[in-house]
This record gives structure tokens, sequence and C-alpha cells, in this order.
């Protein structure tokens, strides 16, 4: 058998794209044997303009159980997660991995997707060659950049576009795994795909990281935020305000890059607060040593409807710790946060004066989450996701045609 992968991020790229994709290639390659080869095309690690590796353009690798892994790395440009450059970076990506895959015949089509780019790009190339389609969906591009979009005109043509593309896209899977049981409904009319809800999970990096750290007492209270700083976190909006209000016994640590970076600081400028500190992207080695300096562990959603569907990969690297989480959530990731993960500081998302009520009216309290740990192993879910992909490979029609090679 032999398996097409897209996913815009692998390793050792930072981010929650990366860090699900790579072992889902593992696990995938753990159910094969030889003579079955697994072809992942990416891109170059990109994720983040102030954290930058290079790693090899092609790759070659072997499995225990004997399956080929061929890993093709192209280069885009270089961009801080504005739309446009992003934009621009897929197209990149999107020619060049047509061109990585014009000669080689598969078997299924995988692609791994949060922006919807790189799935249109599987059924691309799957519906070409007439052969089954698997999508691992990671976020509702469409319905979160309309919520964004201000210009009327604009989101109308924008959302013409961005429906002709879902359709062509979601309407061709034969399996479609959505990470948010958040987004079920949204995928209501695609009724030929199978649905499965495997979603992030905790990586063994995290479920071997050592208890918590004694605190000094004569140090302010950290609340640790981690990741991504774009729109969809908004936490300009609730960092800088929240900081200036419970004053120099809290310290915020803020460890990521992103577009709405420069709305940050200027938002940090604007509340006059010194008890922020912002760095770049560190290694997953120092950020488990600054989970564990931490008292509390802060993640936050913007004000969006389309947030309200979505569970942030960053709840389960927080919940693999016992440190208490300061969620700004509403919706799906409210939810799931109340049902599966104890010892949580939940409030609206932009709520400053819930968050710092909840904040001043305990200390931190430390509890170990092992039935989490359990239920949310990272290898475990990837292990379930990659048999429903194969039984996807092995259930595909006599009238498809896998040797039917793409004309570029």
């Amino acid at each position: 058998m032999n398996i097409l992968y897209f996913s815009f991020y692998f390793e050792p790229d930072l981010c929650a794209g990366s860090f699900r994709n790579t072992p889902l290639v593992e696990a995938l390659a753990a159910q094969l044997s030889a003579g079955d080869h697994i072809h992942v095309v990416t891109t170059q690690p990109n994720r983040y303009k102030t954290f930058q590796v290079q790693a090899l353009f092609h790759e070659e690798k072997r499995t225990e159980s004997g399956c080929r892994i061929t890993i093709d790395r192209v280069a885009i440009p270089t961009h801080t997660s504005g739309f446009v450059d992003q934009a621009r970076s897929f197209v990149a990506y999107y020619y060049k991995a047509l061109r990585q895959v014009r000669r080689n015949r598969y078997d299924l089509v995988f692609a791994s997707s949060s922006r919807l780019f790189t799935a249109f790009l599987g059924a691309r190339v799957a519906r070409s060659r007439r052969i089954p389609l698997s999508l691992d969906i990671r976020d509702l591009f469409r319905e979160t950049i309309l919520e964004i979009l201000k210009n009327p005109v604009g989101r109308w043509g924008l959302d013409f576009v961005l429906r002709g593309i879902e359709t062509y896209t979601f309407g061709y899977a034969r399996h479609i795994n959505l990470v948010s049981e958040g987004f079920r409904n949204y995928f209501d009319s695609y009724k030929q795909a199978h649905y499965t809800y495997h979603t992030n999970g905790i990586d063994d990096a995290f479920l071997a990281q050592p208890a918590h750290t004694n605190r000094d007492p004569s140090q302010p209270l950290t609340l640790v935020y981690a990741g991504n700083i774009g729109e969809g976190q908004g936490l300009h909006k609730i960092i800088p305000q929240a900081a200036r209000r419970l004053g120099n016994a809290y310290r915020f640590i803020v460890v990521g890059d992103g577009g709405a970076m420069s709305k940050l600081l200027e938002a940090m400028k604007t509340e006059v607060v010194f008890n922020v500190e912002v760095r770049n992207p560190v290694s997953r080695n120092e950020l488990i040593a600054l989970y564990q300096r931490a008292d509390y562990l802060f993640v936050h959603l913007n004000d969006l409807e389309a947030f309200k569907r979505v569970l942030p990969s960053k709840l389960f690297e927080y919940g693999a710790t016992s440190k208490p989480i300061v969620a700004g959530v509403a919706g799906y990731a409210r939810s799931f946060l109340l049902k599966y993960v104890d010892n949580c500081l939940v409030f609206n998302p932009g709520d400053v004066d819930s968050m710092v009520e909840q904040l001043r009216a305990q200390t931190p309290v430390y509890r170990s989450r092992d039935e989490f740990r359990e239920q949310f192993q990272r290898k475990t879910i990837m292990r379930e996701l990659a048999k429903t992909v194969l039984q996807t490979a092995e259930k595909r029609s006599e009238t498809e045609n896998p040797s039917l090679v793409l004309s570029q």
C-alpha cells in the first residue's frame, strides 16, 4: 500500500499540527509492513518566524515493521501568520507539492488540515486519481475567517469561494476525522463520509514530566501562556487588562509568536503594565521546565461564535500537569474542561472581571490528573485514528483505479 500524506506542518516544526502529524505517521507505519510506503509531503519548518530550524529536504527511513517512510519538505516564503502572507506560503506549498507527487502512484490520500487548503490539495490529487481521500480536520477555516473579516462585500465574495472549496473537498472524502465534536453539525450535509472524533492528545514528553516544583512564596504568582499569538487567541484583549488589575502580586509569561503580537505589545503599552513578559518560542524541553515553574497555566480564545466549536490542543498539554488551568473559553471547549479536567478556573472570553475575581479568591492548588492523562494519551488516540485511515484505503471500490497518474 502506498499512502500519500499531506501536512503543512511536520517535525521538527513547533506547533500543534506538527505534534499531531508526526506521531500519526508513526502510528500508520507501525500498522503497515515491508512493501508498504508512506510519502509525507510537507514544508520546511515555518510556524514561527522567531524560531527557525533547518530540516532535510528529503528523508528516507524504515520502521521496525519494515514500512518505508519518505519525507519531502518544500521551501516556502516566510510569513508572520498574516492572512496574505500565509496565503502566499500555501500557494507555494500547493504547486511544489503537486510537482513532488506527479509521477508517483498511491492507494490513498490523507490530508491533515486546519486552514482548509491542505485538505483541498488532498482532494485535488485524490479526485484526479480517483482514489480514496481521508481527512483530519483541525479547524473550521471558513467560519473563522468570515467572522474575523469586517468588510461585508469581501466577506460575501470570500464566503462564495470558500463554500465551493469546502464542497469540492469535503464532498469527496471517504473518511473525515474531526478533532472537536463541536464541529459535528457543520458537516451534516456531507453524508457520504464516515466520521470519527479523535481529539488531540498528550505526548510522551508531557506524560514523563516530573512533579511540580515548590514555589517561592516571596515571588509573584506566575501565569504562563505558550503558543500562537493570533486573532484566534485574543490575548491582547485579556492579558494586559488583567495584569493591570492584578498588580505586581501576579506575573504573566507569554511564550510564542504570531500575527497579533503587535496588538498584544500595543495593549501592554496602553495599560502601562510591567508584569507581563513576552518571550520567543522555545523547545519542548524548555517549555516543560517553564510549566513546572508556573503557578497557573493560561489559555484564551477570542470572543467569536466560531471558537465555540473548537478544542484547543493546548488543553491537553496543560491537563497533563498538576497545575491549575485558567481558561477563557466558551462552547465545546468549556464543556470539555468541565467534564474531563479538574482544578480549572473557567471564565467567558474577554471577561477580565471574572478572571481577576477567581484568581484573587484562591491560592494555587496542585493536583495530579491521572485519569485524564490515561484517557488522552496521544499514542493511543493516533493508533485508533491510524486504524480508521487504513480501513478507508482497504474499502475502496473496484471501480477506482489507483494506478491512474495525475497529469500536471
